[in-house]
């Protein structure tokens, strides 16, 4: 047994006996959670809100200082609480929702500890999340783990999109495909007309990571899927492409705001009192106002245009060594990687007597884009789901069309299936543990740990560095900003307050983007995030060659970044 496996094996046994002297010794430390909706009154007199474009009625509002849910009575709390949640009002008749948070201590890191600890030993994401999810499940006491925990999971709405998505859409489309050498079609043409080279194929891709500025999920897929045929015919090796499909995501979905962000962000981040954080306008007007002042993702953005014309001084040894190895040797992966995508994307197997062309690539993806675009415009967000089952379908179509036999077309689709079975279980278990470390209040402890007493110019580093190890931890830039910003803006307000800044716009706007974008850091170089996952699966990348070749440069964006803030709010607030 290597020394790794052995001390793999070691965090393992510790992690197990942890977990049980955890759920079984440590009390809970409950929190006092507060979330703010715009509230409004209906016809027949009753408050309600607006959720996923429904009107939800509110019943039962009974003064603050009378819920069971105050910080003070949670205190002298035993067991858990009563009550999940309860909507109060408060003396000017503000309606909150109170939902109790709890955590282990520094405890509550272990899951995400053990998880991490056995990617980078093991390289094998498949049984490190499984590990860290059996050790937050026994933090939990929940020790049935199939029925308890991953059935559970694997029932939610959003994990089942995920499936949906990634599994039979996606897998189904890159191998059709594959099946009809559409994409090998449109590298040859791309290659012919406007690729000279690896240079002008990483352009094209980070061009793309520019234009498709949603966000997340969407654009890591819709990026990767369109730039992978044309990146390995130009020879780029994957640990570029994933960096750059990575880092151009989320990174320029925070500075190029015209997407779904900006509505969920700024329903975090009202603090009482704050006039310039009052009304949903005035906190959208906040979040584009703050932009400018988010370093990393400019400075993210800015690495993977310098790496595309091949300036690779701030890209680190891994991925000079990977740009190296394939201008020489023509090898797109290290010795020894193992791709999330399998061999049955790799290779196209066009039947005989079936000639491929360009547009059955570019139609579909034409569609595809066309539908995520005009379904965010006209209904709020973008029909993900619709745009890869129209691409999927009309690339059948085409086929079928073109004289494709059935059997043919199916055998592609399940080639395409089988080919991300891999990546597809790997999301799902960063779905789970992901889900398990927010349960159990990792990153609430973090940020509880933050005081007023701290110096106003160190605030914006600490909230950076705090953001950037909850979501790495949990996978989730948007999870952590359900935990961060509540508890950020009302202490940065604070600090402003007994600090007597000049400027508490500007500094409350800088410690806004130190959370924004430091979740976005942490995001973007967790192993089991599925932004990461799904990064490594489009482009044909190994996971832990991704994640450890891209590290270098989202440090370097992050540190860069950490210096203007603090400057920033030293000299201006």
């Amino acid at each position: 047994m290597s020394n790794n496996n052995t001390l793999a094996l070691v965090i393992v046994i510790f992690g197990l006996f942890a977990a049980m002297f955890v759920g079984n010794s440590v009390n809970k430390t409950w929190l006092e959670q507060s979330y703010v909706y715009d509230t409004y009154q209906t016809d027949s007199g009753s408050p309600a809100y607006i959720y996923k474009g429904k009107e939800v009625l509110i019943s039962a509002i009974v003064p603050y200082q009378q819920s069971p849910l105050r910080q003070e009575n949670l205190n002298k709390l035993i067991d858990d609480p009563l009550l999940a949640q309860q909507w109060v009002s408060d003396p000017a008749d503000k309606i909150t929702l109170l939902k109790p948070a709890f955590h282990f201590g520094l405890w509550s890191l272990l899951p995400a500890f053990i998880t991490i600890a056995l990617c980078l030993l093991t390289r094998e994401p498949l049984t490190s999340l499984f590990s860290g999810i059996v050790v937050g499940s026994l933090m939990l006491g929940q020790y049935d783990l199939t029925d308890a925990v991953i059935i559970p999971s694997l029932a939610k709405e959003g994990t089942a999109a995920l499936l949906l998505l990634y599994l039979w859409l996606l897998g189904g489309l890159l191998g059709i495909w594959s099946k009809t050498g559409a994409a090998q079609a449109f590298a040859n043409y791309m290659t012919l007309h406007y690729v000279r080279g690896p240079r002008s194929a990483k352009v094209i891709s980070w061009f793309l990571g520019i234009l498709f500025f949603q966000g997340g999920t969407m654009s890591t897929v819709l990026v990767g899927t369109t730039v992978r045929p044309l990146a390995d015919k130009a020879n780029v090796s994957h640990e570029e492409m994933s960096y750059i499909v990575d880092s151009t995501a989320s990174p320029i979905a925070t500075i190029i705001a015209f997407n779904a962000w900006p509505a969920y962000v700024q329903a975090l981040i009202f603090v009482p009192g704050v006039s310039f954080l009052a009304t949903e306008t005035d906190r959208l007007n906040f979040f584009f106002s703050s932009i400018p002042f988010s370093f990393y993702a400019l400075f993210a953005v800015l690495g993977t245009l310098l790496l595309s014309v091949n300036i690779t001084m701030f890209s680190g040894k891994r991925i000079r060594d990977a740009h190296q190895r394939a201008l020489t040797t023509g090898q797109l992966d290290a010795h020894g990687a193992r791709p999330l995508s399998a061999k049955e994307l790799q290779h196209c197997d066009v039947p005989s007597g079936y000639n491929p062309h360009v547009l059955e690539f570019v139609l579909p993806l034409v569609t595809l884009i066309a539908i995520a675009v005009f379904t965010f415009i006209f209904l709020g967000s973008p029909k993900i789901n619709w745009a890869f089952g129209t691409a999927l379908l009309l690339s059948a179509g085409i086929a079928l069309a073109k004289g494709m036999s059935l059997t043919n077309l199916i055998d592609g689709f399940g080639n395409g299936l089988k080919g991300v079975v891999l990546a597809s279980v790997i999301l799902m278990l960063a779905v789970i543990i992901g889900s398990i470390s927010k349960e159990i209040g990792g990153g609430l402890y973090l940020v509880s740990q933050l005081g007023e007493q701290l110096p106003y110019w160190i605030l914006p580093l600490i909230l950076q560095l705090i953001t950037m190890v909850i979501a790495f931890s949990t996978g989730t830039s948007w999870g952590t900003y359900a935990i961060a910003f509540p508890l950020a803006m009302p202490l940065a307000w604070a600090v402003c307050q007994s600090q007597g800044l000049e400027n508490p716009e500007i500094y409350m706007m800088v410690c806004f983007a130190t959370v924004l974008n430091g979740s976005v850091f942490g995001d973007q170089c967790s192993p089991i995030s599925d932004t990461t996952i799904l990064s490594a699966m489009t482009t044909g990348c190994d996971l832990m060659d991704h994640v450890k070749s891209q590290l270098v440069p989202a440090t370097f964006a992050a540190t860069f970044a950490a210096c203007l803030w603090t400057l920033t709010v030293y000299l201006f607030a």
